[in-house]
């Protein structure tokens, strides 16, 4: 039996009061529910427990709405928009390379991310241009690494221009 096998086991075995009140669904948000958003990245923290209506996030596992009183989880974040609904109504769209959030009971959202701009720092123009050189590379001219970097970098473009437009 391998060492993981047997730690779920003996967590199956004897559940503790902890897990005795798990949720497994959100529960529905009031109107004046807010999560706090903390939106960083290596070098600048955007948002720094702010609370904010909605974060709507690009997982691996799909586009994720995060209300208040969200089901605790971690979600890696795939090339996409992060789109923050704040209390007026108004909405702030960054488009993020990838990383990770993490959301924590009592309405907590920490989104960690390499790069996240606006999308008017970007031109679809320069990013097509960019898409169209790096597609030639991945389709095998250059070496194993060049190759593999420019998958990555056309996933990346794909998913900025269909944010661009």
């Amino acid at each position: 039996m391998n060492t993981f096998r047997a730690a779920r086991f003996a967590l199956r075995a004897k559940p503790t009061a902890s897990f005795l009140g798990r949720r497994t669904y959100a529960d529905a948000a009031g109107p004046s529910d807010k999560i706090r958003l903390s939106l960083t990245m290596p070098h600048q923290a955007i948002f720094k427990g702010t609370d904010v209506v909605q974060v709507n996030i690009p997982a691996e596992t799909g586009d994720m709405g995060v209300l208040a009183n969200h089901v605790p989880s971690v979600e890696q974040l795939r090339p996409g928009l992060v789109e923050i609904i704040e209390e007026a109504g108004s909405t702030r769209q960054y488009f993020v390379s990838g990383g990770f959030a993490v959301v924590q009971p009592n309405s907590q959202l920490s989104v960690n991310a390499v790069e996240a701009y606006t999308l008017d720092e970007f031109s679809i123009e320069a990013a097509r241009a960019q898409l169209a050189e790096s597609q030639k590379i991945a389709s095998g001219q250059g070496s194993e690494a060049d190759i593999a970097e420019a998958k990555i970098e056309v996933e990346v473009l794909e998913s900025l221009i269909a944010a661009l437009k």
